[in-house]
């Protein structure tokens, strides 16, 4: 059988200033009552309500769940899937971050597939099933979840981040907005840029890379290093809020159908046992990560280290790779990224760990895409090098 590579997008994708407002001619295609999967900080911001007052306008109901926080966990999706069937919800509508999308995800496709979400890890259950619609709304320019067929949920019980990968994960609409980012606080701006960023780098360096991915990848590296100290600096500044919303959307596409890589590999565990936020578990482990990774993928690199140089530079790809590496290192210094021990990570408690989460990541996968593979041992190392890694 002859293979092929594949390039997967959900069904419709709106961007620019104002998308939001397709929300109801989306939803009145899909379902007569929709699920809002969101957070208490959309719900003060008024976000849920305009999602609210959209779909009144068309005729299409709503019930909201609003419990998902920074880490989305099993016992989440268990209590969303319990509001959708007592509500008796047609479609999903996710508006927030990354942990609004994940969630709704995998109650998109509990709903029609049945189970625990956990059953569809590593593909030991295949969803042979559609998923409900689901209408993915991001408010940060950073998971790129609004574009992957990917969800990360933690297994409360063994505090695993569980990586999910199927087709039907990907929503069916996905609406980027940037006036939706501009709430965004400068951390959170900062964190999920760089793991944008972290998206956009993994895609264009990972083992599974293809002509495809690699457009996207670039194009979305060019867009957050042009765009992201503007964005942090003013969080008003709606052309670098749309660059950025553009940026973490290509990359999203980029690493959904090219694989991540050792960041993420390491990060999950990270999330998992320590509670942080995946945005800054993978911006304190990039640079990181991109020493380790330099010697054999420099000519990748040195196509991002020649979008940070002078525009008139004229550099090896040695001296590009080098650049690459040194200007991701400045920028999270410039973003205020805090190493883990400056993040409040108790020391003992992370060393204990870090046998632990050395194999949480091998057995992820991710690493194995890495262009540079790691033994447990370098990555081991690698944890304890960025407990108090200096940006």
């Amino acid at each position: 059988m002859v293979e092929c590579k594949t390039f997967q997008t959900p069904q419709m994708l709106y961007y620019q200033q104002n998308a939001l407002q397709k929300l109801g001619f989306q939803a009145k295609q899909y379902g007569q009552k929709a699920l809002i999967v969101s957070d208490k900080i959309m719900e003060e911001l008024g976000n849920v309500q305009k999602c609210i007052d959209l779909l009144s306008e068309v005729g299409v109901e709503s019930a909201v769940f609003l419990e998902v926080n920074s880490e989305p966990t099993d016992e989440h999706v268990a209590a969303a899937m319990d509001v959708l069937e007592k509500e008796q919800c047609d479609l999903i509508i996710s508006i927030g971050g990354g942990s609004c999308i994940d969630t709704a995800k995998a109650v998109a496709i509990l709903a029609t597939n049945g189970g625990y979400i956990g059953d569809y890890m590593n593909q030991q259950k295949i969803a042979s099933k559609a998923s409900l619609p689901h209408i993915a709304i991001p408010t940060t320019a950073g998971t790129g979840s609004e574009a992957t067929d990917v969800t990360v949920i933690t297994n409360t019980s063994n505090h695993v981040k569980m990586m999910i990968k199927q087709p039907v994960l990907m929503p069916t609409v996905a609406i980027v907005d940037p006036l939706l980012s501009v709430s965004s606080p400068k951390s959170v701006t900062a964190a999920t840029g760089v793991d944008a960023l972290c998206h956009a780098i993994e895609a264009y360096i990972s083992k599974k890379a293809q002509p495809m991915t690699d457009v996207m990848a670039l194009s979305a590296m060019k867009y957050i290093v042009r765009n992201l100290k503007a964005a942090y600096d003013d969080g008003e500044n709606i052309a670098a809020r749309e660059g950025m919303a553009i940026g973490a959307l290509q990359a999203g596409m980029a690493f959904s159908n090219a694989s991540v890589c050792l960041v993420h590999g390491m990060s999950r565990p990270i999330g998992a046992l320590f509670n942080v936020p995946h945005g800054f578990s993978n911006a304190m482990l990039l640079p990181a990560v991109l020493e380790y990774s330099r010697e054999s993928c420099v000519e990748r690199l040195a196509d991002l280290g020649r979008l940070f140089a002078e525009e008139d530079a004229v550099l090896t790809n040695e001296q590009a790779a080098d650049v690459a590496v040194e200007s991701v290192k400045e920028l999270c210094k410039y973003l205020s990224i805090p190493n883990l021990k400056e993040w409040g990570i108790e020391e003992e408690a992370f060393n204990e760990a870090i046998d632990k989460m050395a194999d949480d990541a091998l057995d992820s996968g991710s690493p194995g895409n890495n262009p540079k593979v790691p033994t447990k041992e370098e990555i081991k190392a690698l944890y304890t090098t960025c407990y108090t890694y200096a940006f």
